[in-house]
């Protein structure tokens, strides 16, 4: 018998990656492709979504076919994960964009941003769609182009331009583009627009009035786990069957399936989700209310989340801005060289601070430097900022859910750090466990389309794909733990201070 795989596309930040998976849910083959990062002014940040869409079609996907030594026959489904909220506004008749897409991690609405907390309020936004009004999400983003870009929503208005996340802008390229392409999306990117009522999973008429937002340009709201349609080149005949943000897209990987089970993924930057089933909990300490997952016709799955903006892009700032290590895994040697941090503590808030503060003027700060400091010390720091941050994000948790977490699974590059993860564990004095296959978010939108397919039977048959690879125990001083997180907090309080008496 002929095998056959799943294929995923990741398209994340930093680049985009294809990988085929068998029916153990192990990997096959992958081809990854960086596309270009731009910052024109400061707390810009936007990508060329052609420049996206031409590294799948001519690179990405032949590369990782290839190296299965397989064509497009042999594939039964295709399954999409994507950097979540990045805004991307294009031509329906050639396919162009208006302009670069606006990252999730661009803060230009930030003043817009704020009028909207000042004038409205949080709780006109909670009820509808679920999130606070910040520079994370993309109907600001979009309200700006519209007030940007000259004649630009009277386009809108007459269907003539589009707008979708990165999977709305992968799929209708991928059905065809300006030639019968197909422009939808799934709900768990849709939550993250502020223009989706969160319990109807459609878009919402209060909401798109508020933003000024033409229904016309909206894509079509699909489940995260169906068949949206055949895909063209470079994968003729194969059908696309799921699409989920990059960080759902991780929780279903995990096998996160039961209320109460969570996952943090860390990149570049890092998004602890917590499955809270099919009810849906408004949080009241500075978390996400957000679409889990949903699969065909059946009751959406939902998630209480804690967005961090910077993890692993802290090392690259001090590997690229600071030179004082070559290559990222360099950094976990250099902290191994010093018993503890100094009394150095880094607040990386380089795009503000998201969960639980949400405060777009804080400021990076560095507090603690004394003559003793070495730069292991400051590498150290870069380590312990993460499990700082993801410390605050597990305690809004356990103060909005009943069930208290009770382990942390962990996926993405910087779960490569021994030192990290260890510190991890003791700062949240709970286990904290990585997989077999660290590639999770390619791998749930690998597993939704498989399930659509019948590739794989249910989700029972997912979780014996999922095996432990790694564990770490709790090992700190319960008083020293304590102790070193008011450190932090101090240092939090001087970067929420930065910019304001």
């Amino acid at each position: 018998m002929v095998e056959r795989y799943v294929i995923s596309i990741d398209q994340g930040t930093l680049s985009t990656r294809c990988i085929l998976f068998d029916q153990q849910g192990r990997l096959v083959s992958v081809a990854q492709r960086e596309h270009e990062q731009y910052y024109a002014k400061p707390g810009w940040a936007e990508h060329d979504p052609t420049e996206i869409w031409s590294h799948l079609r001519r690179t990405v996907v032949p590369r990782a076919l290839e190296g299965a030594g397989v064509g497009p026959d042999r594939i039964t489904a295709i399954g999409i994960a994507n950097q979540r909220e990045t805004t991307v506004v294009w031509d329906r008749r050639t396919g162009v964009p208006v302009c670069h897409a606006i990252t999730w991690q661009d803060t230009r609405t930030s003043g817009y941003v704020e009028r909207l907390r000042r004038t409205t309020g949080d709780d006109f936004f909670l009820e509808r769609c679920g999130l606070s009004p910040t520079t994370y999400f993309s109907a600001p983003r979009l309200r700006w182009l519209f007030d940007h870009v000259e004649g630009l929503r009277a386009r809108a208005e007459r269907g003539e331009v589009l707008f979708g996340t990165m999977e709305s802008w992968l799929i209708w390229n991928l059905t065809g583009g300006p030639d019968g392409g197909l422009h939808l999306t799934d709900a768990t990117n849709a939550s993250r627009t502020m223009l989706m009522n969160i319990r109807t999973l459609t878009w919402d008429d209060e909401l798109l009035a508020y933003f000024d937002v033409p229904r016309a340009m909206l894509p079509e709201i699909r489940s995260s786990a169906e068949c949206y349609g055949m895909a063209r080149a470079p994968l003729p005949g194969v059908p696309i069957c799921a699409a989920l943000g990059d960080q759902q897209a991780a929780l279903f990987g995990q096998t996160c399936f039961a209320c109460g089970e969570a996952k943090c993924t860390y990149g570049t930057g890092s998004f602890l989700l917590l499955n809270t089933g099919t009810e849906l909990v408004r949080s009241r300490h500075g978390l996400l209310t957000t679409v889990g997952y949903q699969i065909g016709d059946e009751p959406a799955v939902y998630a209480l989340e804690g967005p961090i903006a910077v993890t692993g892009s802290l090392v690259q700032w001090f590997r690229d801005r600071l030179g004082l290590i070559h290559s990222a895994p360099e950094i976990e040697t250099l902290a191994r060289g010093v018993e503890d941090n100094g009394g150095c503590y880094i607040v990386p808030a380089f795009s503000g601070l998201f969960a639980p503060h949400w405060r777009s003027d804080a400021r990076g700060v560095i507090v603690g430097l004394t003559s003793y400091i070495t730069r292991g010390h400051l590498a150290r720091a870069v380590l312990e900022a993460t499990g700082w941050q993801t410390r605050e994000v597990v305690d809004a948790m356990n103060a909005d859910s009943p069930r208290p977490l009770r382990q942390l699974k962990v996926d993405g590059g910087m779960t490569s750090n021994n030192l990290l993860m260890q510190f991890l564990a003791d700062v949240l004095d709970m286990p904290v466990v990585r997989p077999m296959v660290s590639e999770t978010v390619s791998l749930g939108a690998a597993y939704a389309a498989g399930l659509v397919s019948g590739y794989w039977p249910d989700l029972e048959g997912l979780r014996r794909n999922w095996h432990r690879a790694a564990q770490w125990m709790p090992t700190m001083d319960p008083a020293r733990r304590e102790a070193e997180y008011e450190n932090w907090r101090r240092a939090v309080e001087r970067s929420l201070g930065w910019a304001r008496p």
